[in-house]
């Protein structure tokens, strides 16, 4: 499809950006006031890199933020396995932590670009990549058009159509159309995501499943883990994980009333966003409840009855620390947050009913028992207290959960294999290059 035959859109939408581009600098400037860039890094959004391209064949990989970039881990480690060089792009600060914190150096992060075509073509003409993975549904019109219009081979990876995203693209449907047509592949979570791809203009669409269900356990510096599980032994411990607003004032009046019935129940509850912890503090000393708070380097004393753990990239101790896990963003209608972390590393898992971003997963672990519902407060205490109390239904639920987990894996294997004539090809440029 030729530029003349994009939709009206996409030509305005392109135009717009060129005219816009040169107000990157206040937008930077807010951003940076608002802790959303970082001020060492923020030429990246013009597309102007400090880091050198490597050698030979180049995966690009991009994420909207720390899930999707996490979606991909295990696909990141086997592509530099391969000995292929992979940068990861995404659009949040903390993800590009978590990139830093759970990948080799040689992995590299960037930015992506703000999406206009000087900085997209800039972005591009340095990178050069050799095959560009999209992971779910982050899908930027200039950089994606761009992409095409150089041959850059484009996959969509792991997509995911949430049931109320695809009602709002199939009103522009011929905008999405555009742009999904513009992929070789579309690699899709579900059958049912793959139906809604392929009604919105993907021409070739495989179901590959969930990489999510692959995903690596996250790790835990020992030490501090073992500091952790001395401070509290003896104690029952659950961990409430991403939590997002009006769901800590439920977790603090559940654990009041579960504390009646276990003495020295602590709760601990690790936002979402780290930046709200010191909120969430007040909220809880606010209650009458002793809080400790992680970011203050604060330790959980034995008077403590919750401690906000308002740090970047330490979910993986917490959960290591408790046996019962409420999976937050799921109490309020966020979508729910990936539960499958917390049953590979022996969590009973307890989530609220808004789930819509992970209903397959949670289906299957509900169905066997390895995960429980909670509707409201009430059903929460009910559930919670229920895990906490009998610990043979703990222990059947840790069992049930892990073995599902176990059976929904796979889909990083098919993701391969799809991927498989790509990497092909790269492999041969890579032996021609070192021939």
């Amino acid at each position: 499809m030729s530029a003349d035959a994009l939709p009206m859109t996409l030509r305005a939408y392109r135009t717009l950006a060129a005219v816009a581009s040169p107000l990157a600098g206040v937008l930077s400037g807010r951003r940076l006031k608002q802790g959303k860039e970082d001020a060492a890094r923020v030429d990246e959004r013009r597309g102007i890199s400090k880091r050198p391209r490597p050698d030979g064949p180049l995966v690009w990989i991009h994420g909207a933020s720390v899930g999707e970039v996490l979606a991909a881990a295990a696909l990141i480690e086997r592509l530099r396995a391969l000995k292929f060089s992979v940068l990861v792009t995404s659009g949040t600060v903390t993800s590009a932590e978590i990139v830093a914190k759970r990948f080799t150096p040689d992995i590299i992060h960037q930015y992506i670009p703000y999406d206009a075509p000087k900085f997209v073509g800039r972005f591009l003409d340095h990178w050069r990549p050799s095959l560009a993975l999209f992971v779910e549904s982050d899908l930027w019109p200039n950089l994606i058009l761009s992409s095409a219009a150089r041959r850059l081979p484009m996959v969509l990876i792991n997509g995911r159509m949430s049931p109320r995203s695809f009602p709002r693209w199939q009103r522009a449907s011929q905008t999405i159309g555009a742009l999904l047509g513009r992929f070789d592949l579309c690699l899709a979570q579900s059958q049912t995501d793959a139906e809604r791809f392929a009604a919105l203009g993907s021409e070739n669409v495989v179901v590959t499943g969930n990489l999510k269900l692959d995903v690596l356990a996250p790790p835990a510096d020992s030490a501090r883990l073992d500091r952790l599980l001395a401070l509290t032994r003896g104690r029952q411990v659950v961990v409430a994980a991403s939590t997002h607003p009006g769901e800590e004032e439920i977790l603090i009046a559940a654990h009041q009333e579960l504390a009646r019935h276990v003495p020295g129940l602590l709760t601990v509850i690790v936002p979402r966003h780290p930046d709200r912890g010191e909120a969430i503090a007040r909220l809880v000393a606010a209650s009458g409840v002793e809080v400790a708070l992680r970011s203050h380097e604060d330790l959980p004393g034995a008077r403590t009855g919750i401690y906000v753990a308002d740090t970047m990239g330490e979910l993986g101790l917490f959960y290591r620390l408790a046996p019962i896990v409420f999976m937050g963003g799921s109490l309020v209608p966020h979508g729910g947050q990936n539960p499958i972390e917390a049953a590979k590393l022996g969590a009973a898992i307890v989530h609220g009913p808004h789930v819509f971003n992970f209903t397959d997963v949670y289906g299957a672990l509900d169905r066997a028992g390895g995960a429980r519902v909670a509707d409201n407060q009430e059903a929460l205490v009910r559930q919670l207290g229920q895990l906490l109390l009998d610990p043979d239904a703990q222990q059947q639920a840790i069992t049930t959960a892990e073995h599902v987990v176990d059976q929904l894996g796979g889909a990083l294997e098919r993701t391969l294999h799809a991927l498989r004539p790509y990497l092909l090809q790269m492999r041969l440029e890579l032996g021609a290059a070192d021939a």
